[in-house]
């Protein structure tokens, strides 16, 4: 019983981290139907932003040694920074283009992104040790819980709680929830176009933050493109979920990150290397047999 329990924890710990990533992307591509794979390296810039520019394989911290709640502030600014600043530099002269064109110029500036990463602190992965205390276990009823898995699944509902109110108690939530629904009916209602995108890049800016802090401090290591295949798992995600409902973002972000983990724990020792072969597999079922994912986005397809 034990270890199914442990799994658990383990699966809600995976699927909340793509949960945030994919509700970042969400974010985005429900006003602006933009899928910006730009978001991976937007977690990359804030786990490096905790570190000085070094060759060393071993990184010394700047922002990361201070304290946590002053380096998640800091980290959190920087990465909502970068996320308005790719905004106002590209993606505000290419709103009225083609899907096509808005994907191309969000690969533009995820290769921009890496190779300044480069260019900066080098092509050699870093180690940190970011919040040890969160590596350490807990021992409950016989289990032995991370602290990081905990803080993670806390993180996630407590971010995806406050999101919540905000989009539907605030006044800029509501704006932001018309533009979703139809962008240029909002537009014509009185609502200003360019606060609403830079709210909603500043928003997934910080949601890439908070994956950058969780992912560096279980992982250790800094890497220029770290942050792409969590981008690429949160993109499934938001399909899955339903593209344009951010409510299926969270979902198939949880939905990807429990298939993972289960797969890992059920699978025969020999077919665990192709985890992520069967994992794929199954979305294929699902997508085959409910091609607008877990939850329909009426306003996507009214606008189709």
């Amino acid at each position: 019983m034990s270890y199914f329990v442990q799994v658990a924890i383990d699966a809600l710990s995976l699927g909340s981290l793509y949960a945030l990533a994919a509700l970042g992307l969400g974010l985005i591509f429900s006003i602006l139907r933009l899928i910006n794979f730009a978001h991976g390296d937007f977690i990359t810039i804030g786990a490096y932003s905790l570190i000085v520019p070094s060759a060393s394989a071993t990184a010394a911290f700047f922002i990361g040694a201070w304290h946590w709640y002053a380096v998640v502030l800091a980290v959190c600014i920087v990465v909502a920074m970068f996320a308005l600043l790719a905004d106002n530099l590209v993606f505000r002269w290419v709103r009225e283009a083609t899907p096509t064109t808005l994907l191309t110029a969000s690969f533009g500036v995820s290769y921009l992104i890496q190779n300044s990463v480069l260019l900066i602190y080098g092509a050699r992965p870093k180690a940190i040790d970011l919040w040890p205390v969160l590596n350490s276990q807990l021992s409950v009823a016989g289990l032995r819980i991370p602290l990081l898995q905990i803080v993670t699944i806390l993180t996630t509902l407590a971010l995806v709680t406050v999101l919540t109110f905000f989009l539907k108690f605030t006044s800029a939530g509501i704006q932001m929830r018309a533009a979703a629904s139809d962008f240029t009916m909002a537009r014509y209602l009185g609502v200003r176009a360019d606060r609403v995108i830079a709210l909603a890049f500043g928003l997934s800016g910080v949601l890439a933050a908070v994956v950058s802090l969780l992912f560096a401090t279980q992982t250790g290591s800094l890497s220029f493109n770290m942050g792409v295949p969590i981008a690429l798992f949160a993109f499934v995600a938001t399909v899955v979920g339903g593209l344009g409902s951010l409510e299926g973002s969270v979902l198939g972000g949880f939905s990807v990150g429990i298939t993972m983990t289960l797969l890992q724990a059920l699978l025969p020792i020999s077919l665990r290397p192709f985890r992520d072969a069967f994992a794929f597999g199954l979305i294929l079922l699902l997508l085959i047999f409910r091609p607008s994912g877990l939850v329909r986005a009426s306003a996507l397809v009214d606008r189709v």
